[in-house]
Parts: structure tokens; sequence; C-alpha cells
């Protein structure tokens, strides 16, 4: 079992991901309002030298979505369906995937066919 986050930059693109994720067998996850670093850095520190331009793309804010998955083939698809939407993770400003496993789940999880 692994904990699937998404820290998504473009929240324009959140309703076609959580579609795209549904069409691949994840039927529950949760979504977050978040904010990064540099958001917060751009609106409580005030900038000078070289620190302003290291945040000179402030976001508004990102979407974090949340899932619990069964299997590393499950977290495949899901990552393809992802790319399918927002392109290659890769490239800077797209978000961040990562997993985690996990020991230990307890509750109805969704994304698991029963």
């Amino acid at each position: 079992m692994y904990l699937m986050v998404l820290v998504l930059n473009k929240t324009e693109l959140l309703d076609e991901i959580l579609e795209n994720l549904y069409n691949v067998g994840i039927k529950g996850a949760t979504v977050m309002d978040s904010q990064g670093m540099g958001r917060t850095v751009c609106d409580n520190v005030p900038l000078f030298g070289g620190l302003r331009s290291m945040f000179e793309d402030c976001r508004p804010g990102n979407k974090t979505i949340i899932s619990v998955i069964r299997n590393e083939e499950m977290i495949e698809q899901a990552v393809k369906s992802i790319e399918n939407v927002i392109g290659d993770l890769q490239l800077p400003g797209q978000g961040i995937f990562f997993t985690v496993p996990l020991h230990q789940v307890r509750g109805h999880v969704l994304s698991w066919e029963d």
C-alpha cells in the first residue's frame, strides 16, 4: 500500500486530473488547498537582492491530492494519467508527485476494487 501525493501548481487542471484518476480506478482521494514556501515568502517577507529573483513567479496557491493506492501498477497508471493532463512532471512548474509506503491502513478505501 502507498500514499500517493500530488501537489498541483496548475489548479485549473484539477477536475481533469481527478477525472483521469477515476478512469484508471482511483475512486477516492482527498483534495486540499495548499501553499508553497515561495508564496508564503512572497506574502510575508520583505525581499531584497538575490532572494527576490528566486520568488518572482508567486502562485496564488496549489491543490494537493492524496490517495491510498494498493500497488505499484496503479501508481504507474496514476502517473501516466496525470502527465496526460499536465505534461512531464520533470519540467519546472508542473507540480510534485511522490508516493510513500504505508504499513497500516484502516477504513474503507474507495480506490481499491472490492
